[in-house]
């Protein structure tokens, strides 16, 4: 909580000075385990006077309006108002209001204990006699001290004088709670830093850090050996002390048969200490982080946490051993009496599911059948071992070191623990294919499931992590290439899912809604992966706003999915390889420029469309109506364009369609540049908005050039 409490200290002093017209030149907030600090620099000595003109009432209103105005004005009478004419409304009054500015450190004062009284801490307590009133104040931990110091560099600064609960506000703390207790005067910030650092505290987080690592990886090159680096351990340890004193224990080598993940997991999280290592193999060495300098140089605080360590990895090498002797599939009975939602039934129910459904994948993603049913049937059985009941944070890898104990083939020991991947967008992904059809299998099921009992995510909320699931199916399929029809995968997945929601058996349910909607979802989130890797939002929704030509076609551009048509596009690899396409094209004068012309052509169309009807250009043009020389040369190149894109896209060829589509440019701007569209003879007209209409059914059967935005869209 301390680097909240420090930006929160930070946001509520600021925003509240600037409120009160009091700006500042910068701000730095700090925090220990014991104090939390914050040092503004450049205010003002006073607050601007203020000038504030406020209209009343019109001169000859109501008694209660003028007394209503005099009241909020602070008026006596009338009097003490102007009177303004407005050549529309009359003549009015006004009252000017001049406040001189308050004394910064009154500001201060009024401002700093309604901030302490209500800081936004996480958790806090009462404490002492105080405590028995619901009323005092509340504190992540007693509070003992408050220093509040205001003034310029060269002077003596004032106390800035208030009380909270019976804690009066001064210009006196103290230094490291046994090393250094005496009490320190405070002046200014500089000072303040300075005079706690010689009373062994370091105030600044960051340094605490730097001086951690820095040593720890001192001790360890002096044993020959490498510091493990644990980003977020650093940061716990860092906000446990105010003067790291880092030194280095060890524990019996015996221990090193147990798998280094759970070494490390062990004293990371019961003695918040470091693992080492030699070469790639874990050492029997670990760094502890000290708040004090003992004067036995640390060698009592080393064996306690010695001791500590022993006894825990004496309890984790007891578990591991004792997980060897039982099979995982011996395991399986077990997950049936563990709920894993409600309305989805056990863990031993869903594993069944997952297994079906990895061995239905397993043919698309070049894995063998029996080797992916074989993992999923046994990915999730390490959840009822010994370990990862101490240790949630291994489950799956502890299940690949049993699987492999235990002589399970290496693709599904690999894919017990791999499925769980990626559990971040910076996480690894599964390559294997048997960890690949595993993985998926986990992650559809568990965002089928939650959309069949309408548990989605809403807003900033999302508990089940079902965005995160969505976007490794989304990395999973792409950066392994695999050609997956979404749709299908999941509307058959729908009825295996054993669940009643109000009063109706889902396996009864067509389960179609369920897929669309969750198609949908994948489609957004692709969006955001996508954009998050560069691509243009925009062309992302012309890949997906594709229509195939048809002789009649539907003149909204926009597919939509409904009654048991499944949705034209979910293949995620197939969307992301034609906006790569697209962009590629839009990039070039030939893309540019037949842009431009599809725009103008589709505006054309938009226009004449409201007056003859949106389907008066279904029918294809009649070639004998063509009298234009570029009326010919478009026609040809229509059909020519409309034949290539059709083969490209059947080998789903998108570079080779939009070279197709470029071929267009040159007589789409010679039609536009000799051909009067809306011309006096109504077949003429009539003809030639029909080979406007081909046009756009041609270019939108690739793409939907009509959802890209931008100086290179504009007609």
């Amino acid at each position: 909580m301390q680097r909240q409490a420090a930006d929160d200290l930070k946001r509520l002093v600021t925003n509240a000075l600037v409120e009160r017209g009091l700006t500042y030149e910068g701000a730095a907030a700090y925090a220990t385990p014991r104090r939390l600090a914050l040092q503004v620099v450049g205010l003002p000595s006073r607050q601007p006077d203020l000038r504030e003109e406020r209209k009343g009432p019109r001169v000859g209103a109501p008694e209660a309006a003028v007394a209503g105005f005099l009241k909020s004005a602070g008026l006596a009478s009338l009097d003490q108002a102007k009177i303004q004419k407005d050549p529309k409304k009359g003549e009015f009054y006004v009252a000017v209001i001049e406040r001189a500015g308050a004394e910064t450190i009154d500001v201060l004062a009024e401002i700093l204990p309604a901030i302490v009284k209500d800081f936004p801490w996480p958790k806090s307590m009462r404490w002492g006699a105080a405590s028995e009133r619901p009323e005092s104040l509340r504190w992540v931990r007693p509070l003992h001290s408050i220093v509040a110091t205001f003034g310029p560099e060269t002077e003596t600064p004032d106390v800035v004088v208030f009380e909270v609960d019976g804690i009066a506000s001064g210009n006196v703390t103290h230094g490291h709670r046994f090393m250094a207790p005496q009490a320190i005067q405070v002046k200014r910030f500089d000072d303040y830093a300075l005079a706690l650092e010689r009373a062994k505290v370091v105030i600044d987080p960051a340094r605490r850090r730097d001086i951690i690592l820095h040593d720890a990886k001192d001790l360890a090159f002096a044993q020959g050996l490498e510091l493990v680096e644990d980003a977020g351990l650093l940061e716990e340890v860092a906000g446990l002390v105010e003067w790291p004193v880092t030194l280095m224990g060890a524990f019996d080598e015996s221990f090193l048969v147990i798998p280094p993940e759970v070494i490390r997991a062990t004293i990371r999280v019961n003695q918040k200490c470091f693992v080492l290592r030699r070469d790639s193999d874990l050492a029997n060495r670990f760094i502890l982080v000290s708040n004090i300098e003992a004067s036995d140089g640390g060698a009592t605080v080393v064996a306690g946490n010695e001791r500590v360590i022993a006894a825990r990895l004496s309890d984790a090498k007891f578990f591991y051993e004792t997980d060897l002797k039982t099979k995982l599939e011996e395991r399986l009975p077990k997950l049936d009496a563990i709920v894993f939602h409600e309305k989805l039934g056990t863990q031993g129910e869903r594993v069944k599911r997952i297994a079906a459904l990895a061995k239905e994948l397993a043919p698309i993603v070049g894995a063998d059948a029996f080797l992916a049913e074989r993992a999923a049937t046994l990915c999730k059985a390490d959840l009822v071992s010994e370990m990862v009941g101490e240790f949630p944070e291994l489950q799956g890898l502890m299940g690949r070191y049993y699987a492999s104990a235990q002589g399970e083939d290496a693709s599904v020991a690999a894919a017990i623990e791999e499925h769980y991947k990626p559990q971040g967008p910076n996480d690894r992904i599964p390559t294997d294919p048997v960890s690949i059809a595993v993985a998926l299998a986990d992650k559809l099921d568990t965002l089928v499931g939650f959309w069949a009992i309408d548990e989605k995510p809403t807003g900033s909320k999302d508990p089940y992590a079902l965005r995160r699931a969505a976007l490794g199916v989304i990395r999973i399929v792409l950066e392994n290439e695999l050609r997956l029809q979404f749709h299908g995968v999941m509307a058959g997945l729908v009825p295996a899912i054993h669940v009643k929601r109000e009063g109706v058996d889902a396996r009864n349910k067509s389960g179609h809604d369920v897929a669309a909607d969750l198609l949908e979802f994948f489609i957004d989130r692709l969006k955001v992966y996508l954009r998050d890797k560069g691509a243009r939002y925009d062309l992302i929704d012309a890949a997906l706003g594709a229509v195939a030509e048809t002789e009649t076609p539907t003149p909204s551009p926009s597919p939509q999915g409904g009654g048991e048509q499944a949705p034209r596009q979910d293949d995620l690899l197939m969307i992301t390889h034609k906006v790569e396409a697209l962009d590629k094209f839009l990039a070039t004068d030939d893309g540019r420029n037949l842009l431009a012309g599809f725009r103008r052509a589709v505006n054309i169309l938009k226009i004449e469309e409201k007056k003859d009807g949106p389907d008066a250009y279904a029918q294809r043009h009649a070639p004998n109506l063509r009298i234009e020389p570029q009326e010919h040369k478009l026609a040809a190149a229509i059909a020519r364009a409309r034949e290539e894109t059709a083969e490209h896209l059947k080998t789903e060829d998108f570079a080779g369609a939009m070279r197709a589509l470029s071929k267009l440019r040159e007589p789409v701007d010679a039609f536009f540049d000799g051909v009067t569209v809306n011309a006096e003879n109504a077949d003429l007209r009539l003809n030639r908005l029909r080979l406007l209409a081909e046009l756009r059914r041609v270019m939108m059967g690739v793409a939907d050039f009509g959802k890209i935005a931008g100086e290179s869209a504009t007609a």
